[in-house]
């Protein structure tokens, strides 16, 4: 069975699943996307759906960079990385307008902002343009997934703290006063920052013991 978990640890697979999740997570070790980070994480909900946005918009662009990346002159490349994610991204805009605009308006402007967030760019100009589509694939999600999971941890203490609530459902009693500095981008900063650290203090903590 060690053996096994062993030869697991060393594929490729696993390797960039884990890096994407927490090794090289795009907001603790590369901080990447930290606006947003800071901007919709008032509420777990807008937290979610931006999530599942650059999810979408960082595989499906990675995927097409990838596929293409050996007929992309190297003098236009960024030029193109940009026109492939402003499609994605204005496909996941007119979805969410159409069919949650609750959603589409709290994420206002941060929703287009996507295609200037450095974690899509990122990921096309340092793995997908390199590798093949069925590595970038699980590239794409494991750097989204790990954007997403952080996001949702910040949002869950903030709307807890700032509400109340947690997806509009009260987890604090009716006594509790409502931190209003949560609900601000300075109160995200905080708990983002503690979080950061705390994963920081556990990945340096896993390795030591995993040796």
């Amino acid at each position: 069975m060690r053996k096994f978990w062993l030869k697991i640890q060393y594929t490729k697979w696993f390797n960039i699943t884990k890096d994407g999740l927490f090794k090289e997570n795009p907001i603790v070790v590369a901080v990447l996307g930290i606006c947003s980070a800071l901007a919709v994480t008032n509420r777990v909900e807008n937290a979610i759906a931006m999530g599942l946005a650059v999810t979408f918009v960082v595989t499906a662009s990675s995927l097409v960079v990838s596929m293409v990346r050996k007929v992309i002159p190297a003098r236009v490349r960024m030029i193109t990385y940009m026109v492939i994610i402003s499609a994605f991204v204005i496909m996941v805009q007119m979805f969410l307008e159409a069919y949650f605009p609750v959603i589409a308006a709290a994420l206002g402007a941060y929703l287009g902002l996507i295609v200037t967030n450095c974690i899509v760019m990122g990921r096309a100009e340092a793995f997908a343009v390199k590798n093949p589509m069925k590595y970038t694939f699980f590239d794409g999600i494991a750097n989204s997934l790990g954007y997403t999971w952080i996001l949702i941890a910040v949002a869950i203490v903030r709307e807890a703290l700032a509400f109340g609530t947690i997806l509009n459902f009260r987890v604090m009693p009716e006594t509790w006063v409502n931190w209003t500095v949560m609900a601000l981008a300075p109160g995200g900063f905080f708990v983002l920052g503690l979080i950061i650290w705390g994963v920081r203090e556990w990945a340096q903590n896993f390795e030591v013991a995993a040796e």
